[in-house]
């Protein structure tokens, strides 16, 4: 069972009377590494702020690592960042002291005493990021890269389940920030949850997961996986237009030869796509996981349902339904996306015929 580690709800965040974030609605579980990409100033800084409570939370729900967000007392900062590890862009470390003590200035700035425990620690941490006989070197010495690394080990002592980092591979060259990535998918592996902020879309393509922000706003990231050929903006729209519809496990969504208004995005769970043939059982022709979309058929050909879609009886289905007209719209301010999908409406009728014409192929359910 998926655990959240972060759950954001309706999120509103201000800086005097300007609104930075609006409407922010974000789940992440445990041991998901996910990158929150976006175009400079539309708010990734802004969000990580907001979860290590440097930004005040004022309106909307908000849980990270166990705390509420909502109107945080200022006395329980320091507890919330313990649970937290935080990776600067600029490595933000104290220029007069070696890498051993400013480990240490954090160990003994969140309660550590014990000098044989904490230079085990600071062993330790070094260790993992591959610094081990760096401990004496001063910050002038080492590389940027190593710098990053230090910033890195510092964010690891007090051995936090989730990670949140503003840029850490934007100061450094491609061999290194591809060292970086790589310690950041063992820690992964390790059981940490990380999120990144991040411009370098190449990287964010990586991970697990991708959440786009514009105009402080997320992008629902099924909108994104569904339509990939729309710009940012217009993926937003799409965001904003999209409701969302929920279904008990086997429930049917629409029936083969209804008239259809919608077009799907699967949102959470997995959906069926079901050929009725005469004298004999249904037959199960596909199965479609989150980021998959069904409608575009009817869409483009005859806005009649060409098959009939039900929930799987493996548990609830969640998907996005964005209205014919809406999606029309939409196509006009991107041709690349209605030749995509229209594309997609075309192959998916051939199958259909196929499938009839043969008894369908119920070994060849896909989920993905």
């Amino acid at each position: 069972m998926a655990e959240p580690i972060i759950e954001l709800s309706h999120v509103n965040i201000y800086q005097g009377n300007n609104l930075i974030l609006q409407d922010v609605n974000l789940v992440v579980n445990k041991g998901e590494f996910v990158y929150l990409v976006g175009k400079t100033g539309t708010g990734k800084s802004s969000l990580l702020k907001t979860l290590y409570g440097e930004l005040t939370l004022n309106e909307g729900e908000a849980t990270v690592a166990g705390f509420s967000l909502r109107n945080l007392d200022w006395k329980k900062v320091p507890y919330l960042r313990r649970t937290l590890g935080v990776v600067f862009q600029d490595f933000q470390l104290l220029t007069d002291r070696n890498v051993n003590n400013n480990l240490k200035f954090v160990l003994k700035a969140t309660g550590w005493t014990d000098e044989k425990l904490m230079d085990e620690k600071i062993h330790d941490v070094l260790e993992k990021v591959g610094l081990k006989s760096k401990g004496f070197k001063m910050p002038f010495e080492l590389s940027g890269g190593e710098q990053q690394r230090v910033d890195i080990a510092r964010a690891l002592l007090n051995s936090p389940k989730l990670i949140l980092a503003d840029e850490p591979t934007g100061n450094l060259d491609s061999k290194t920030a591809e060292a970086v990535f790589t310690l950041f998918n063992d820690l992964v592996a390790q059981g940490k949850t990380i999120i990144i902020v991040t411009h370098d879309s190449g990287l964010a393509q990586r991970t697990h997961r991708t959440a786009l922000i514009t105009d402080g706003e997320i992008v629902n990231e099924y909108v994104a996986k569904a339509m990939p050929t729309l710009t940012q903006d217009q993926m937003l729209q799409a965001t904003r237009e999209a409701k969302s519809l929920v279904y008990e496990p086997g429930a049917m969504i629409f029936s083969e030869g209804t008239n259809a208004d919608y077009f799907y995005i699967v949102s959470k769970g997995t959906v069926e796509v079901v050929l009725p043939r005469v004298n004999q059982s249904d037959v199960i022709a596909l199965q479609l996981g989150p980021g998959k979309y069904f409608g575009e058929m009817e869409f483009f050909h005859e806005k009649r349902h060409r098959a009939s879609i039900r929930a799987s009886e493996r548990g609830p289905v969640e998907v996005l339904c964005i209205s014919y007209d809406q999606l029309n719209e939409l196509l006009g301010e991107s041709p690349v996306t209605r030749e995509t999908l229209h594309q997609s409406a075309d192959k998916h009728e051939e199958e259909n015929v196929a499938r009839r014409s043969s008894g369908g192929f119920p070994g060849r359910a896909e989920v993905s």
